[in-house]
């Protein structure tokens, strides 16, 4: 037991805290988040933080599902064909690692893998949003709650998002699910949800399964982060219809993308050149995004014959059906 209480085991329970609390009030940045704190925290090796992270995220995930699932709200035939893609990937994607790269090369090869990841969890974000407003412009419907499914894609969609977060814990609940929406445009938000929350399951296990087996776990870190992130998921759900999850998402993009690239700066990828981390070039890049984002993000609007700002809101297109059933809903007074 006095192995286990180290200096570091608060600031663990810190972090799974905070980043359960974001992750119950918005339903994302898991281990988008969570994975670089522990890494930026120096609290162990980069393969001891995502295993630890995974088999985390295999406890609380957990209780999300089983919420969704009760509730009805989990497209199970979806999730079937995303499970079949990608536990063997989630389950192949260490050995692949670890096969292929030097032991003494092992930090800095994750190291560049979760930063891309990030930037990629970052990007999908926009997308989403992106693909919402044309579906907005074009007429949403309400949704379909039962598309038909596309088995092959959605094996696909499975397989590649396995592999991702087999090998950097990152993308079960941002990859995967803009490219459900993809695919499926009309899924309903709820159903977008709840179908992640299912598949991401047996994917994040699979995964914490694979690379306990090549790496071991570490109670150390798994224990502290356990006890931080279930209660904080806990009250993160309880508060998130008080709280404006919209900005806490916008403000998630931007931490993610700095957390990108500080951790590419740190593995010294080439066309930065670096091989520590550099808060300037950080700090840069987040003041970049709040200044240049709202600008970019008002083009794209007016290119869809919408004026720069204005409604449809963020919060609209976040859940489509939202501002659909407010334009129906009559307000007091008509």
């Amino acid at each position: 037991m006095e192995d286990l209480i180290t200096a570091a085991f608060f600031s663990i329970a810190a972090a799974g805290f905070i980043v359960g609390i974001v992750v119950g009030l918005t339903g994302m940045g898991g281990g988008a988040l969570m994975t670089p704190a522990l890494i930026f925290l120096g609290v162990g090796e980069t393969a001891a933080v995502v295993t630890a992270d995974l088999t985390a995220a295999a406890v609380y995930k957990t209780g999300g599902a089983i919420v969704h699932s009760r509730e009805g709200s989990p497209n199970l035939k979806l999730a079937k064909w995303l499970v079949l893609g990608s536990v063997p990937t989630a389950l192949l994607g260490p050995y692949l690692v670890s096969r292929f790269t030097d032991a003494e090369n092992l930090d800095t090869t994750l190291q560049l893998a979760i930063g891309f990841a990030l930037l990629l969890a970052a990007s999908t974000y926009a997308i989403r949003l992106y693909i919402n407003l044309r579906r907005v412009r074009a007429g949403y419907d309400g949704g379909d709650p039962n598309p038909k499914i596309r088995p092959i894609p959605t094996l696909l969609v499975g397989m590649l998002g396995g592999l991702l977060v087999g090998i950097t814990s990152v993308g079960s609940g941002s990859v995967i699910m803009v490219a459900l929406l993809m695919l499926y445009p009309g899924l309903s938000a709820v159903k977008l949800v709840g179908t992640d929350l299912v598949q991401a399951v047996p994917l994040v296990l699979a995964a914490a399964i694979s690379n306990i087996a090549i790496h071991g776990l570490d109670w150390g870190l798994t224990i502290p982060l356990i006890l931080g992130s279930v209660p904080g998921t806990i009250i993160g759900a309880k508060i998130a219809p008080r709280v404006p999850q919209s900005l806490i998402r916008r403000g998630i993009v931007v931490v993610l993308t700095m957390s990108g690239v500080a951790l590419l700066d740190k593995a010294g990828w080439a066309p930065l050149g670096r091989e520590e981390t550099s808060p300037l070039l950080v700090a840069g890049i987040g003041l970049a995004m709040v200044v240049l984002v709202p600008v970019v993000w008002g083009l794209l609007r007016k290119e869809q014959g919408l004026p720069f700002m204005g409604a449809p809101t963020i919060a609209d297109l976040e859940d489509p059906g939202r501002s659909e059933a407010r334009r129906s809903t009559p307000t007091a007074g008509e």
